[in-house]
Order: structure tokens, then sequence, then C-alpha cells
């Protein structure tokens, strides 16, 4: 009876494991994705790196397409703490060294962030010193536009 009760609690623990196992590899398959941002506050938008970090970590980023839309307040995360007092219509440059580092990582694991033209010609915002690692080709006409043309592509929306 002992030799049973043994059996049966290691084949138990052996699933258990191979399930787990199963889980964690997690099988999403290829995913298009855009991560919406337009609000400033510093502490969300970090949680909104790491929510996009933690999608890579589980599906892997070759079998992911990450687009990040900015506008309106979201390009806070891009601005550079000292054009802040240039720009009234912000409240805060949330472009600090720990924010840019994220960036940063996160370009270099195929994400591109699109930033929209609304907001940076309506907010005066100069591309190439007020913003962190943004070029011509990141600008979007628009930043809604952009989510609703990428969803329209197939891309699933996530607002962190």
């Amino acid at each position: 009876m002992k030799t049973f009760t043994k059996l049966v609690i290691t084949t138990l623990l052996l699933s258990s494991f191979m399930v787990a196992g199963q889980v964690t590899a997690g099988d999403y398959g290829k995913q298009k994705v855009v991560y919406h941002i337009n609000y400033d506050n510093p502490k969300a938008q970090a949680g909104a790196l790491r929510n996009i970090q933690n999608h890579i970590n589980a599906v892997g980023a070759e079998n992911l397409d990450l687009k990040v839309v900015l506008h309106g307040n979201g390009l806070a995360m891009l601005l550079e703490p000292e054009s802040l007092p240039n720009l009234k219509k912000f409240k805060h440059a949330n472009a600090d060294e720990k924010m840019t580092a994220k960036v940063s990582d996160l370009k270099g694991q195929g994400v591109s962030f699109h930033v929209c033209n609304n907001t940076v010609k309506g907010r005066k915002v100069d591309i190439e010193s007020d913003l962190y690692d943004v070029s011509k080709e990141d600008i979007v006409p628009s930043g809604v536009a952009e989510v609703a043309k990428l969803q329209a592509m197939g891309y699933a929306y996530i607002k962190p």
C-alpha cells in the first residue's frame, strides 16, 4: 500500500511540474500589439514599461511586433527634464536616466515608439532638443488615428 501511495504522489508531482513547465513556456504565438500612453504620471509610465518588458519576456521579442503610441501628456515619458521650464503645457518631464534606460532597452528589443505630431505642434515641442531619442521617422500625424489604424491592421490594443 505504501509503495502504491508513493507512486501516486510521485506521478502527481511529475504531472504538476510538466503542466507548470507548459504554462511558463507560454505558447502565445506571433502577436501584434499597440500600447497606448496618454498620461504623464511617472510611476504609471514606468509601470507601463514594466508591462511591456513582461510581455516581451512571455512571448519572446522574435514573436512580437510591439508599438507604443504616445500623445498628449504621454509625451512626458520622452520629455527631457531640462526642457520642462520652456514647455508650459506639461506638468512632468519623465525622461530621466532610469526612464531613458528602459526606453533604450525596449527599443533594442524591437519596440517602436510613435509620437503624435498634433501634440508636438500644439505644445511647441522641439523633436531634436526636447525629446529623448525621437527622430522624424517616429512622428505620426495623429496619436489617436495611429492607434485606430494599428487596431484596424490587427494589433491588439493595450492601455496599461
